[in-house]
């Protein structure tokens, strides 16, 4: 399965019998019958299994695995690549491979370079590291077919879609044969492995693939021996992991008796993204070259494709260490205003409190802050400011907050300086354009400015990171401030931050009002029943669209595809969606440009001065 730079991946531990070759390409054929993959890997040794120790010097064993793989080129139906493990013996010597298989070709041998040789393990008993085979040979007569051998790069045409190959303990070296043909051009790493399991090993293997993929700028797909290869005092389990660019796509429970299969989706784009921005990964690339085979590879594309695993619709938003990332955000925002005060010795902070998600935030922290600093809460200078038209719901809200956290409260009625503006540049005060709703935010913003200079203090913005991306903010008005506390957290993430503060950090009487306002629908209340998702719509899906171009460098019509796989829209409600966000993406990058200091909080930002470094004037073509 291969679509719209996505490839589905498989990896394997089948039931199999140790030295029994032509059982175990059987169960290998019966699971590749139901492989929904376009590349499947079993593990290390699969088609003698790897625990046969001194049976690999037999001459049955060796003629009954050739005999056995000439089975499977016979009968493979499957349309994918398949790559096994099996013994090769060259000039008399054997050697642990890999097999790369599609349908009745062998495309690929590659060799085991890295023996273990301590512990529980003797391999250098029977196998021969490939070092020295490499430099003497780059391909291999087998089965009558002259076969690529040693360092091999398999690449489709157009370079989309490649891989290599290691095996097993190549992973544990210092300098990994993957982290080499990583830099050599594949995107893809396959692992087959026959790693034991002892006591915490099972966490050290998943955060040494992890690490790999993270160094690798890409993927890697780990298959292992599993239950049915315990013998003696050795016991497998058949941990098998996916992963890609240092995240875990998904890992087998222990122990399955039975074939056991995982799929995982490898985004292809993504990787390339993370190259082209990876300076490391860019200036290791010519200082690596290695001599190595480029093998041609044929993966026909899907129609559609089905994911492995449902998209999480809200990646920002933590879902697993709940309390503590929490906590890390709260940190992280509350010792970045911390250090700004000190910095600038401001004696207060001027906030605008509307009675929305944003503004709430940012007093939560200022709150917080000044009690870790011991400093009085009535220096917080709380300003609400109702126009012409702010509802009664979002005031109260407003209000309430102020007087329970005991902040000092001012509350100035904007309406009259507001028609009075109106007046002065000719505005009839009652065409609800652009003009009038920015007349309300700027007037709001110079409000809080000269309270800032008259109380000595700072100006706290509240404008958060998916208002900016999008632009959602009037230049000169709230996007202006004398630090933007909320700048690197998206909507979705300031929703999460406000209910766990009520439930974890504040009072009762506190409490229900946050809830209220994470309840209220999002409004900057400047037109009549104004909600800010029936213009640019729902931020869930912003917020995605947002992870999705920041992360992984999507472009228009890939967001266009993704979005009817994610959320209940159909195909027409998906290219609103993403037409609209880049045009106001790209269209808005100078609102950005003269973006207050704010402190960076996940792994992406637009700040001009950080991750986002945009020209203006962007002509923007699809």
């Amino acid at each position: 399965m291969y679509s719209n730079g996505l490839i589905k991946v498989a990896s394997v531990t089948p039931k199999l019998k140790v030295g029994n070759p032509q059982y175990n390409v059987a169960e290998m054929l019966n699971v590749l019958n139901d492989v929904k993959a376009s590349i499947t890997v079993f593990p290390e040794l699969s088609v003698t299994a790897y625990t046969c120790n001194d049976l690999f010097f037999q001459e049955s064993l060796l003629s009954n695995t050739k005999k056995a793989i000439t089975h499977l080129l016979k009968e493979n139906k499957y349309q994918g690549i398949v790559v096994i493990g099996a013994p090769l013996e060259v000039d008399g010597v054997l050697y642990n491979c890999a097999f790369v298989i599609q349908g009745s070709r062998i495309l690929g041998i590659i060799p085991k370079f890295y023996l273990p040789n301590t512990g529980e393990f003797y391999e250098k008993r029977w196998f021969q590291s490939g070092f020295n085979i490499v430099e003497n040979y780059n391909e291999i007569k087998y089965l009558n077919q002259v076969i690529p051998f040693g360092y091999i790069v398999f690449k489709d045409s157009n370079d989309e879609v490649s891989f290599g190959i290691e095996v097993c303990e190549d992973m544990w070296a210092p300098v990994s044969p993957g982290n080499v043909l990583s830099l050599n051009g594949a995107r893809i790493i396959l692992n087959l492995s026959a790693s034991n399991e002892v006591l915490g090993k099972r966490e050290i293997r998943r955060r040494t693939i992890l690490e790999h993929s993270r160094r690798n700028a890409g993927a890697y797909v780990y298959s292992s021996a599993g239950v049915n290869e315990s013998t003696s005092e050795t016991v497998f389990s058949g941990h098998n992991v996916i992963a890609q660019n240092s995240e875990l796509i998904t890992e087998t429970e222990n122990f399955n008796q039975e074939s056991e299969i995982i799929y995982g989706d490898i985004d292809l784009e993504k990787i390339d993204f993370a190259r082209r921005t990876n300076a490391s990964y860019r200036d290791s690339l010519n200082r690596y070259r290695h001599k190595f085979t480029e093998v041609i590879i044929k993966l026909e594309k899907s129609k559609d494709y089905d994911f492995a695993k449902k998209f999480d619709s809200t990646p920002f938003v933590p879902k697993v260490n709940i309390l503590e990332d929490f906590e890390k955000i709260a940190a992280l925002q509350e010792n970045a205003l911390i250090k700004r005060i000190k910095h600038v010795r401001a004696k207060s902070l001027v906030i605008g409190i509307s009675g929305g998600l944003d503004s709430t935030l940012a007093l939560l922290i200022a709150c917080r802050v000044y009690d870790n600093l011991k400093i009085d809460k009535k220096e917080i200078i709380g300003v609400t400011m109702p126009g012409l038209h702010t509802s009664k719901l979002t005031k109260k809200n407003a209000l309430d907050m102020m007087l329970n956290l005991g902040v000092t409260i001012l509350d100035i009625d904007i309406n009259n300086h507001v028609k009075e503006h109106f007046n002065l540049i000719g505005h009839d005060g009652v065409t609800e354009d652009i003009t009038y709703e920015n007349t309300q935010a700027r007037a709001r913003t110079m409000i809080l400015m000269n309270l800032a200079n008259k109380y000595k203090g700072l100006v706290l913005g509240t404008g958060d990171l998916s208002e900016m991306a999008l632009g959602w903010c009037t230049y000169n008005g709230d996007q202006m401030s004398m630090y933007g506390i909320n700048v690197g957290i998206p909507k979705t993430l300031v929703r999460f931050m406000i209910y766990n503060y009520a439930v974890h950090k504040f009072s009762e009487n506190v409490r229900q009002t946050l809830l209220s306002i994470v309840d209220t629908p999002i409004t900057p209340e400047l037109t009549s029943n104004q909600k800010t998702e029936d213009t640019i719509g729902k931020y869930e899906i912003n917020d995605f669209i947002i992870h999705r171009v920041l992360r992984y460098g999507d472009k228009e019509d890939r967001i266009s595809w993704l979005l009817p796989k994610v959320f209940d829209i159909d195909c027409a409600e998906s290219m609103r969606y993403a037409s609209n966000f880049f045009r106001r993406f790209y269209s808005q990058q100078f609102k950005r440009q003269a973006t207050p200091d704010g402190p960076k909080i996940l792994d992406i930002s637009v700040s001009p001065r950080g991750d986002l470094r945009l020209p203006s004037d962007i002509d923007y073509l699809k």
